[in-house]
């Protein structure tokens, strides 16, 4: 089979996989069985006359031919939907911008940054959608979402070891918070001392690679109480706030934490610090996607947080 050849259901299954990391995942959002999946993986690279993936036991990740693939792939794909929305009638969305961001990030910076928008350029569209920082990376990394917001904690490391390396700059620095109820004898005091977190109950995230004891203060020198799990950061508030835990946050949840939840600075140990980066491929971007740059780091900037790596767009 020649790969001119190529079929676009192939293409579209070998992006899927590219995005999700594995064939499960990648069955899973197309609503195909796996086995379709590895069919169509398998056509493709015959086709190519290249291994496309490495395959490997925590995911799959591109040979250097799968990433040639991939940059061809999505262009022709684009096109294609383009071209669809074209002949329906539909307008063509070239003021669209696709953006995906961690929660925390969507309870109050995204909101503020689309309001910013509105009043600044009403003719942009923005569709978004959340997902851990692992699984936006692959987005970017495939063109199935334009930028992304993203969680650093330290030591900072890079966001994925792939070439090129993505553009990032810091839209907010600050320090992990600790939520607790508000008559919690801990909540009296303006902090909470790190020697007072022993022996409490905690409320985290469940466990999983990317997101191990998310929730649990950094660094404690006990294994700690795990009472409740929860990947909402509304649930975990609530569950906070009905006293059944203690959840670290960060400090930009502090202002739309519920009733019933007090949100603390901890004083002792090291210094918690975390970012939020904004990240996008290094090819130079449509207006549109400046535009939106602008309002997140506008937001950012309003809710008191530094640009502090300048704009880098």
């Amino acid at each position: 089979m020649d790969f001119r050849d190529v079929s676009l259901t192939a293409l579209r299954v070998f992006r899927a996989v590219a995005e999700q990391g594995t064939f499960t995942a990648a069955a899973v959002s197309l609503g195909y069985t796996q086995s379709a999946v590895s069919r169509q993986m398998a056509s493709l690279e015959r086709a190519a006359g290249a291994t496309l993936l490495d395959r490997r036991r925590e995911g799959v990740r591109l040979t250097p031919a799968g990433h040639l693939v991939l940059r061809r792939a999505t262009t022709v794909l684009d096109e294609i939907d383009r071209t669809a929305r074209e002949l329906s009638g539909l307008p063509d969305p070239g003021g669209t911008v696709r953006l995906g961001w961690p929660p925390n990030a969507g309870a109050a910076l995204v909101p503020r940054a689309l309001t910013v928008l509105r009043a600044s350029h009403p003719a942009i569209t923005v569709t978004s959608r959340e997902g851990s920082t692992p699984a936006l990376v692959r987005a970017l990394r495939s063109g199935t979402i334009d930028l992304a917001l993203l969680g650093s904690a330290p030591p900072y490391r890079p966001l994925d070891a792939e070439s090129p390396s993505l553009v990032t700059e810091t839209l907010t620095e600050r320090s992990l918070c600790l939520a607790l109820p508000a008559n919690h004898p801990l909540a009296r005091g303006t902090h909470v001392d790190l020697a007072d977190l022993r022996g409490q109950r905690w409320i985290a995230a469940p466990a999983s690679g990317e997101d191990r004891l998310m929730g649990v203060w950094p660094g404690l020198d006990e294994r700690p109480v795990i009472a409740h799990t929860a990947r909402d950061w509304l649930a975990k508030l609530s569950l906070v706030a009905a006293g059944c835990g203690l959840t670290t946050v960060p400090a930009s949840l502090a202002a739309v934490a519920p009733a019933g939840v007090a949100v603390r600075p901890v004083r002792g140990g090291a210094q918690e610090q975390r970012r939020l980066l904004l990240a996008r491929l290094p090819a130079p971007p449509p207006e549109a996607v400046l535009r939106v740059a602008d309002a997140l780091r506008t937001a950012a900037r309003a809710s008191g947080d530094p640009d502090e790596d300048g704009p880098g767009y």
